[in-house]
């Protein structure tokens, strides 16, 4: 007799609910959302079956929508699926794009940018092509990886 692995979780009254993520990158968005700085709710689920993916991982994140940046979700992974939760009801699916500028979600590697001198200086990304996703520092230049 086959055992059904099933896990429930509670439905929110306000958040998020992002579906569709690449197997095992849930805790990279809860890094670069900074979650762990924010009084939300957050529901992981890593590996889940999935019919499309093969295995995929959930976030179901209570809190206010506003407080949240998704177009740091786009610069992740554009292919995540968002649902907008307000009276636990999904009252908006927001489709992902690439995002064309990045601010203060990653480093620039280069040691002479002004960046590594002015600590005060934002973090700024932009997309410089979108067919190989690559973005580029503001400053320098230099080609994110």
């Amino acid at each position: 007799m086959a055992i059904k692995n099933q896990l429930n979780v509670g439905r929110i009254s306000e958040g998020f609910v992002l579906d569709h993520i690449q197997a095992g990158r849930s805790m990279d968005i809860y890094k670069y959302l900074d979650l762990g700085k924010l009084d939300c709710v957050v529901a992981i689920i890593k590996n889940a079956s999935s019919n499309k993916m093969g295995k995929k991982d959930i976030m179901k994140i209570e809190c206010p929508i506003d407080i949240i940046d998704l177009n740091i979700l786009g610069f992740i992974d554009h292919e995540i699926t968002v649902n907008i939760i307000k009276d636990e009801e999904i009252v908006e699916k927001m489709t992902l794009h690439l995002p064309k500028e990045i601010k203060n979600v990653i480093k620039c590697r280069n040691p002479r940018c002004i960046t590594s001198i002015e600590q005060e200086l934002e973090q700024v990304f932009c997309l410089t092509d979108k067919a190989t996703k690559t973005y580029r520092c503001k400053y320098c230049e230099e080609k994110f990886e």
